[in-house]
């Protein structure tokens, strides 16, 4: 099958790389994809969030299958126009991404049919949000945008002027632009975070996958949040039964849920959770792959992508059997200085890497570079590399290796955490 990838981040590229390891597929596209994308498929300069563009090229090409790896375009009715083009789409309609465009609506949804999830409310009014949050423990909310913010539309604030910041940025501010004319206030959960990713074909949802993001800036979670400074998956982050939970209280039900609200999901759900006293709790869903995830993930899956992505889209997952390995894999993300505020882009990048040192269990993904007019490789975003190694030992020899993958790579002004699965053996 001819299949198109769209998107130009890690996420894209470590999907682009395992969609290349299938025997189904006999031609891969990128749009616009990036760099080390290229090295698998052809690029062609059509964005991400261009849905016409897109359709467009998936029906000229004669693409059999499309692989949306970001959110936007999902948000923003791709899936629906492929399905109207009669192209097969892994990614949900526009009603059903929903799930991650509005916070707000997730929330609703969850009480309607019982999923477990913090207390929240919204408001479009400043004065009100701020009298609201002067009422309550600062310590006890958080403040968040109800729209699509790139993973930097959370404030957990430490005092009633953090709270009131928060929403005074949002809603009188605009930084967050439309994302942030909604603001949910919900209820501060504690407890460890999990990720946990399934796939979802309208009816059936698979075996679940957890893997555990960081999203902090700085080590020891400092500074500001960001669309995430490395991750880690391992069979030690959660075990089969709790997995099981998982999908029977969470997963399970909100498949359903949308089903019977008549927008039923066709894709990867993403679900962040809480691991509380009282079991897990949903403090986010999102429509796609995490980003750094995804690129551990796609180490630790021994299937077919492209099969389980094409059954995805007919509607045919139960006839898959997906299997995930057992190895840990870590990925640490290289981010450009002053990410996620203000950073210069156009910096020469250095990889001195034995490509000896590269292959099906040691990956520099691209995020956010491109090529000069000399056609060297330079920075072009705030996350620039993932480097992501995988290890049958455990988590720290996993991470072992991504550092030493971290230290061949050098541009101006080159940032990341030391702590990415930190003490996790």
């Amino acid at each position: 099958m001819r299949v198109l990838v769209v998107g130009s981040g890690g996420r894209e590229h470590a999907l682009a790389w395992k969609l290349s390891q299938s025997s189904s597929v006999d031609g891969l596209i990128c749009a616009p994809g990036n760099p080390g994308m290229g090295e698998y498929g052809e690029l062609v300069d059509i964005g991400a969030e261009d849905v016409p563009g897109i359709t467009e090229l998936a029906k000229k090409r004669g693409v059999d299958l499309v692989v949306v790896g970001p959110e936007v375009p999902l948000v923003n009715g791709l899936a629906d126009e492929l399905n109207q083009a009669g192209i097969a789409v892994f990614g949900p309609s526009a009603h059903a991404a929903r799930i991650e465009g509005s916070k707000s609506w997730a929330n609703n949804l969850m009480y309607r049919y019982g999923i477990p999830c913090p207390s929240s409310i919204s408001f479009k009014e400043s004065e009100a949000a701020i009298r609201y949050v002067e009422d309550v423990p600062a310590d006890s909310i958080v403040v968040k945008a109800d729209g699509l913010a790139a993973g930097k539309g959370v404030v957990l604030p430490e005092s009633h002027a953090d709270a009131v910041r928060a929403v005074r940025d949002a809603l009188e501010h605009g930084i967050f632009g439309d994302a942030g004319s909604t603001v949910v206030i919900e209820e501060r959960l504690n407890g460890p975070e999990l990720s946990v990713f399934a796939f979802i074909d309208g009816e059936d949802v698979s075996v679940p996958v957890a893997a555990r993001d960081y999203k902090r800036a700085y080590d020891s979670d400092l500074g500001l949040n960001t669309g995430g400074m490395g991750a880690y998956t391992s069979p030690s982050l959660c075990s089969d039964s709790e997995l099981d939970i998982i999908r029977d209280r969470i997963l399970q039900p909100v498949a359903s849920a949308l089903a019977e609200e008549g927008c039923s999901y066709k894709g990867v759900l993403f679900a962040g959770l809480m691991l509380t006293d009282s079991g897990p709790q949903v403090i986010e869903f999102n429509c796609r792959f995490g980003d750094p995830e995804c690129e551990g993930l796609m180490m630790r899956l021994d299937s077919d992508l492209a099969d389980i992505c094409m059954a995805v889209a007919e509607g045919s997952l139960s006839d898959m059997t997906i299997e995930w390995n057992d190895d840990s894999a870590v990925s640490v993300v290289v981010v450009s200085g002053g990410y996620p505020s203000a950073y210069e882009t156009g910096y020469h990048i250095e990889m001195n890497i034995d490509s000896d040192d590269m292959g099906n269990d040691a990956m520099i993904f691209h995020a956010g570079t491109s090529l000069d007019d000399s056609g060297d490789l330079v920075t072009a975003g705030g996350r620039v590399l993932v480097a992501t190694a995988s290890s049958s030992v455990g988590v720290s020899d996993a991470k072992e290796r991504a550092y030493e993958l971290v230290s061949g790579i050098a541009f101006q002004d080159s940032r990341h955490r030391s702590d990415i699965a930190l003490c996790t053996d």
